[in-house]
């Protein structure tokens, strides 16, 4: 019990300290999500299930690298 509350906790922290940069990763992915389904099936010519694939998994190590970036930038701005 203390660790789920424990971690519910730190979550919420994370959240609290950076919900800017943290609904800017989350509408940057899903932006992503679509436009990158779109280019694969329009330009590569690939079915929707192999550009839903790349869709998913690509973006979501660009909105880590985004989140990271963002962070710096801000921090930079101050």
């Amino acid at each position: 019990m203390e660790v789920t509350s424990g971690i519910f906790k730190a979550a919420a922290n994370i959240y609290s300290n950076n919900k800017g940069s943290i609904l800017r990763t989350v509408i940057y992915t899903i932006g992503h999500f679509a436009i990158a389904i779109t280019v694969l099936m329009l330009v590569a010519d690939v079915s929707f299930s192999i550009a839903l694939t790349d869709a998913i998994v690509e973006p979501i190590a660009n909105s880590v690298w985004y989140f990271i970036l963002d962070k710096w930038w801000a921090s930079k701005s101050k």
